[in-house]
């Protein structure tokens, strides 16, 4: 028998396209990322209440910098906690 070289391997792997990830921020045309909107920033952490990197929450760089700073002032205002209970 003669053995499979990679470029077989890659030949058999269905290929998918990605579906490409709309900024929240930029779909609904909104400006600032206000800390006390609690609601909002809680679809930006995880359940064990990280900060969600950018490949999950398909935001763009600036509105990413801009939910991490207002999701760290929110838990200083203790509107989000920081560990999950």
């Amino acid at each position: 028998m003669k053995p499979k070289s990679k470029k077989d391997k890659k030949e058999m792997k269905p290929t998918v396209a990605a579906k490409q990830k709309m900024c929240h921020f930029c779909v609904q045309n909104i400006e600032d990322v206000s800390p006390r909107d609690t609601m909002t920033l809680r679809r930006f952490v995880s359940s064990f209440m990280k900060i969600a990197p950018r490949r999950r929450t398909g935001l763009c760089a600036m509105h990413q910098r801009k939910v991490a700073r207002s999701i760290k002032v929110a838990r200083e205002l203790s509107l989000l906690p920081y560990v999950a209970e």
